[in-house]
């Protein structure tokens, strides 16, 4: 129930640099915008979906029309009694036309238009009547057409979804749309098949929910480390200093490529030909219409033939030979972690954003070769701070999504996955379980072998199932994994009294895995030099980082938060390339 305070005459805000009432501040209001009834808007979107009406005859009554007669009235309630009277009148009879010349084009009947357009700020649509004597209908009703338009906010007639609808006086800007040739003009279309539209998919709700919630995060993150007093700096993306870690870096250089070894092209060729193979039967599929099962199958096969055509050019590209000694190498950064402990050695606490690289090996749905990271230091702190530091984090982030936005959890909990709310309540509330990686390993050897394929061993890196199972079948809830073996971690990580472990922690969630890795950094001068030598790395290329060390040295740790993979927890979708703008893969790096 409305207040007082939103009664009928209140004023929208106009947006200000665009000259437009944005959606979100109509639909926002408690009462749906029905306080703004009445009010002259411009507002600005592209059609969702539309319909078009043809005009009632001059008998109904004008909506809202005062001193309307009894008998108009009568008429408008007994369409029978309006028939009649037609009759009467002469128009129920066909009448000669005065002009009998064939090239007289005849108008097309009066009629209006009913538009649902999203201008992207929020989930919700709202309705747009439209009359043909302002626009033509084959212009303005594609889906996808850019409108901007001024009119009045008014009461929909009849009752239903839309409790407001802005009633059109002027058409002031129209951006058509090819219906035939427009992507999104075929419903509905999958998450996968948008894939080939990166840049028309942020048009959709679901695409534009998931954008919403990055959005949200985002603020989120922000908000938490300028709130505890972090700075936030930035970092280099092309850098000479490597973290030393698994993960294999990208090379940049202007140097010729030499000796590529030809030996993949034979498995590449004959998956090309599966592809062509399979394309042409997924366009007689089209064609014929008649079994859209068996459509949907023969296109997720042709998808997965695409990620294997994807893979083998990656290990082609991989089989060139470097022409330039590998001390003269540059590369994009896999972390900024380590330039950031300049940083927070001087300020205090630092953090910061932005993409890291590293060459994609696994299958590309919880990684990707370029994501978007958020690392900080923290200088004076231990391994426990980082955690302690990085759990808050991860509470705050979850309760801003739930309150600020609440809309697009609902939308994505019905049409993606019914449990969003449900774990991200959970995550703000629940004490996350704290294991040693030693005492993970000890609880993976007490399930039987068939779960895991082989017996695990002490040492080996903990995978998707591993940790699955102890998220989901063991603590069933989030956990932090700390001390890990050294070879595992960067060189850079705290080496621990028992010169086998490091202090490095995992926390990983359900669904997705790890979303944070942290650690405490090597203070020691002699420990750290003894790990470059120990992981053979160029020397010379840490003499920075080193004096780090030399001049001033203190207690330090950070993490790494995986932002990608806190939306895929966050949105409740499953494939990492469905909630980045416009994802990096193999042999496709445009939109």
């Amino acid at each position: 129930m409305a207040s007082s305070e939103t009664a009928v005459g209140s004023i929208p805000s106009t947006n200000k640099y665009t000259n437009r009432v944005i959606l979100k501040t109509i639909f926002d209001r408690e009462d749906g915008g029905l306080g703004y009834v009445g009010q002259r808007v411009v507002i600005g979107g592209w059609v969702r979906s539309s319909e078009e009406r043809k005009k009632e005859d001059d008998l109904q009554p004008v909506e809202g029309s005062e001193g309307v007669s009894c008998v108009e009235v009568i008429l408008s309630s007994f369409p029978l009694i309006r028939s009649i009277i037609k009759v009467f009148r002469g128009e129920g009879h066909s009448r000669i036309p005065e002009n009998t010349n064939s090239d007289v084009v005849k108008r097309p009947p009066p009629s209006f238009m009913i538009l649902k357009v999203s201008d992207g700020s929020s989930v919700n649509i709202l309705r747009v009547v439209v009359d043909s004597e302002l626009a033509i209908p084959s212009q303005i009703m594609p889906t996808g057409t850019c409108i901007l338009a001024e009119g009045i906010l008014q009461q929909p007639a009849s009752t239903g979804n839309h409790a407001i609808e802005l009633k059109v006086d002027k058409v002031l800007h129209l951006g058509t749309v090819d219906h035939n040739n427009y992507p999104l003009s075929k419903k509905p279309l999958s998450l996968m098949l948008l894939r080939d539209w990166t840049h028309f998919r942020t048009r959709t709700t679901t695409v534009a929910s998931v954008m919403r919630i990055r959005d949200a995060i985002t603020q989120a993150f922000h908000t938490f480390f300028q709130d505890n007093d972090f700075l936030y700096v930035h970092m280099p993306t092309i850098t000479n200093t490597s973290t030393g870690g698994s993960s294999k870096e990208f090379i940049v250089t202007t140097q010729p490529l030499t000796n590529y070894d030809n030996s993949h092209d034979l498995g590449l060729e004959g998956l090309n030909a599966a592809f062509k193979k399979k394309s042409k039967v997924v366009e007689e599929l089209e064609k014929s219409q008649n079994n859209k099962e068996t459509l949907v199958a023969e296109k997720q096969k042709l998808e997965r033939i695409k990620g294997l055509i994807s893979r083998a050019k990656a290990i082609k590209k991989s089989t060139f030979r470097r022409s330039h000694p590998k001390e003269d190498e540059i590369s994009l950064t896999g972390s900024g972690r380590l330039h950031l402990e300049s940083q927070a050695c001087a300020l205090g606490k630092a953090y910061t954003s932005g993409p890291r690289f590293q060459v994609q090996e696994s299958e590309l749905k919880k990684s990707l070769p370029e994501m978007l990271i958020v690392e900080t230091e923290i200088a004076f702190s231990k391994l426990v701070d980082a955690m302690n530091c990085a759990d808050d984090l991860l509470k705050f982030i979850c309760k801003s999504i739930l309150e600020n936005s609440t809309q697009n959890v609902k939308f994505l909990s019905k049409r993606v996955d019914k449990s969003i709310t449900e774990r991200l309540k959970f995550m703000t509330s629940c004490s996350l379980e704290r294991i040693s990686y030693s005492d993970a390993v000890k609880v993976l050897k007490q399930a039987t072998e068939n779960k895991f394929g082989k017996a695990i061993e002490w040492g080996v890196p903990l995978n998707d199932d591993h940790t699955s199972y102890l998220v989901d079948e063991i603590y069933k809830r989030p956990i932090i994994i700390y001390d890990h073996p050294k070879k595992l971690k960067p060189f850079n990580v705290r080496l621990n009294d028992d010169a086998e472990t490091v202090a490095a922690f995992d926390i990983v969630l359900p669904k997705v895995g790890t979303v944070i890795s942290g650690s405490q950094s090597e203070e020691r001068l002699k420990t750290l030099n003894s790990r470059i030598e120990e992981v053979g790395l160029p020397k010379q290329q840490y003499e920075w980082y080193l004096d780090l060390r030399r001049y001033g040295t203190v207690e330090h740790s950070g993490f790494s938060l995986m932002f990608d993979s806190l939306v895929l927890f966050a949105t409740g979708i499953n494939n990492i390339l469905d909630v980045v703008p416009f994802p990096v893969i193999p042999s496709k790096t445009s939109a």
